[in-house]
Order: C-alpha cells, then structure tokens, then sequence
C-alpha cells in the first residue's frame, strides 16, 4: 500500500532566495498589526474592562437600535451592544459594574435588562451571563501580558542555551510576529478579546516553537554535516528536509479546528479563529521568518577564517554522505 505524500521527498525548494521579500512582508504585516490595534483597539471582553455582560437570543435577528434604547431606559451606565455568531440572532449586552453593593446587585441587573427586553422582544431568552470588578479586570490584563512575555522570553532563551544566540534571538522574532499578527486580526474583526485568546495566543506560541525547534535542530544536524555547504544552502536543505512533517502537522491540526470552528458553536469561534490563523502565521514565520533570519544574523557552518568551499564541493559532500550505508 503506497503511503499519501503531500510533500514529495524530493522537494528542493529556494526558500532563502525569497527572505529579502519574505522579511519585507513581515514588516509591512507587523506595522500595519500595530496601526491596527491602536486605530481600532481590541474588543476586550469583560474578563479585561470589567462589568457585566449579558447575552440575549432572539428567533430573528433584532434591531439594535431598539434595544438600545430599552436597556438605556434603565439607567444602568453606557451600554454595548454586539452581534454574536454570523446568523445575528444572539446579542451580547456589556454594562458597567452595577453601582450597589449588595451581594444579588449583578441578579437584579440581569432581571431588570430581561424584562426591559421582553417588553420590546417578548421571545427574547437569556442565554448566558459573566460579571467581574473592575480591580480583578486589570490583575487579568496585567498577569495576561505577563503570561506572554513571560513565554516569549522563556522560549528565546531555551533556544539559545539549546543552540546558538542567533537561534534564539530568531526565534523570538518569530514568535513576535505571530503574536502581532493575531492581535492584529481580533483589532481588524472586533472579535472580542477575553481570555479564551490569551489562551489561544499561548497555544499559538507553543505550536510555532514546536515547529521552529524541529527546523532548527535540523538546521544544526546539517551544519555539523556539511562544513563546507554555504548558510543559504544548509538552510534550504533543512527546511526541505522537515517540509513534510511541517506540512502534514499543519493539515492535521486544521483539519480539526476547521471542524470545531463549523461545529463548536460561537462561544468556540474567536478562540478557533485564533487557533486557525496561529497555525499558518506559524507555519510562514518557522520557514521564511526565523530560518532565514539566521543569514542575517551572522551563523556560519564553519569557523572564521576557513576557506568556503565552492557549490560543487558541497553538492559533492552531500552526495557522498547520502552514499555511505
């Protein structure tokens, strides 16, 4: 039985010869990411501006206009309203703290929203609720922001006590990019950012430097190898050695979230939707990001001073290493 090969094992691609192209599309992806989150700001969740936030299900969608207008009634403190889900059925109600301090305050704003709009949309149901102070809402940013740094820093120095500096300082450029690149996608849909995201942003960074570690590894297997193959050429060679382990992770994993993100429901969807971009900014970043990145920053396969040998000595060398039983 022949086994499915999506990457054939021949494949010889010139990834290094597009990194100048490569860094330049990751630059202009990371500044507009940042103009981004600035300009449009994150739809942050209740877990991070604090208050109360009320979700409502209607048999068709309704008119935001008139809801507003019901909740205002009450008095409660500025209110959002926001589409859930793609068929418009289901709106989110976020509400500032409830200003008394008795314990059923948050029950009572609930009860009162619920009936103000039933008067408008008598088969309105409730369908979810989530309240939190504003002191807890900025320890979750702050200890959010801490997680990610905290992981980012993590990893760029594993990778430079597991390999080299450059290795490390790649890595961590990779993995800035990919964050940046998810930030930028929830400023640019307003998805709401709670954190299920921050968590989603946490996988992302451990998927990413699942695949950055295997490239690299190979790439320093090769340099040991080939001591007189050119950086460009190794790294070519690494990178198309892994590509189909790489390419064949990606399907898998896509595969399954392309079905929670169909079938999850939209509590699961902006996690999902977070998930499905990590892994191909993840994918991008491993092979034309933190690879080639290392030419830039200097890594040899030899020491200096060394002669280089010339393309058809290296090719020679990798035919006879391939010879050897």
């Amino acid at each position: 039985m022949r086994l499915l090969k999506i990457v054939p094992d021949n494949t010889n691609l010139p990834f290094v010869s597009l990194r100048k192209w490569a860094f330049a599309l990751t630059m202009l992806l990371s500044i507009a990411a940042i103009a981004l989150v600035f300009t449009q700001r994150l739809n942050l969740g209740v877990d991070f501006v604090g208050g109360l936030m009320i979700e409502e299900k209607f048999s068709s969608p309704p008119s935001t206009d008139k809801l507003r207008q019901a909740v205002d009634r009450l008095n409660l403190g500025e209110a959002r309203l926001q589409t859930v889900g793609t068929d418009g059925k289901t709106i989110s109600i976020k509400l500032p703290p409830p200003k008394s301090n008795e314990k059923d305050a948050t029950n009572k704003v609930v009860q009162a929203v619920q009936v103000a709009v039933n008067k408008v949309y008598p088969d309105a149901t409730f369908s979810k609720q989530d309240a939190v102070s504003g002191k807890v809402s900025g320890e979750l940013i702050q200890n959010g922001i801490l997680a990610v740094v905290l992981a980012v820093l993590g990893i760029g120095l594993f990778a430079i006590v597991r390999f080299e500096w450059q290795f490390g300082v790649s890595t961590v450029v990779a993995i800035v990019h990919d964050v940046l690149m998810t930030l930028g996608f929830f400023a640019l849909t307003q998805l709401e950012f709670d954190l299920n995201i921050v968590a989603a942003v946490l996988t992302i960074i451990g998927y990413s430097i699942n695949d950055k570690i295997v490239i690299d590894d190979r790439i320093r297997e090769n340099m040991r190898r080939y001591r007189k193959m050119e950086m460009p050429q190794i790294i070519d060679l690494s990178v198309n050695e892994t590509l189909p382990r790489t390419v064949m992770t990606s399907l898998t994993i896509l595969l399954a979230l392309f079905a929670l993100l169909i079938f999850g429901g939209h509590v699961l969807r902006a996690f999902t939707a977070a998930m499905i971009l990590g892994v191909f900014v993840g994918t991008y970043s491993s092979i034309y990001v933190s690879s080639s990145l290392l030419i830039s920053l200097g890594l040899r396969a030899e020491p200096k001073g060394e002669a280089t040998a010339t393309a058809a000595a290296a090719k020679a060398e990798r035919v006879a290493f391939k010879d050897i039983p």
